[in-house]
């Protein structure tokens, strides 16, 4: 018998994130949701073969339904023509019905926009991480930016003193 993975060792897949949506928007909450996909898209999501850049998320109160559109996810080669998934097609999240509804309600009340931030793999299975983002302005990039040279510098320094 084959000895069982343990959780660190299991999944050494790339783990896809969205680093422009952490730039473009400030996010508030998140939530954790499944992917539907197909066979080709797995293993494609598998070699980190996708873009979550463009990508943004459709919520529905009634029914309760995500659907996440925009993301491109590229065709797998191996699988030949016909087997093939389209790269930009709509793919439904999978969540609970009361968190469905909690998440669009908030984005809805504040006027924000429902984000993907990452896709990984928890027990062999793809998950995406969503946040409702709230469109920064163009001074508060800036302002980040700035923040973000500062702690860069301080690191360079305290680098050098060791």
């Amino acid at each position: 018998m084959s000895k069982r993975k343990k959780d660190s060792e299991a999944d050494h897949s790339p783990v896809i994130e969205n680093r422009k949506a952490r730039f473009d928007y400030a996010i508030t909450d998140t939530l954790e949701c499944g992917l539907k996909l197909v066979g080709t898209e797995v293993k494609s999501l598998r070699l980190g073969q996708a873009s979550l850049a463009e990508g943004w998320i459709r919520a529905q109160v009634e029914p309760p339904e995500f659907a996440l559109l925009n993301v491109t996810i590229a065709e797998y080669p191996p699988a030949g023509m016909h087997r093939q998934h389209d790269p930009i097609r709509v793919r439904r999240l999978l969540a609970h019905s009361r968190e469905i509804v909690k998440m669009a309600t908030a984005a809805r009340a504040i006027g924000a926009t429902l984000v993907p931030l990452k896709i990984y793999w928890v027990k062999g299975r793809a998950k995406i991480l969503i946040g409702i983002g709230l469109g920064k302005k163009q001074h508060d990039k800036r302002q980040d930016l700035a923040k973000r040279e500062d702690r860069r510098d301080m690191d360079r320094a305290t680098s050098r003193r060791r």
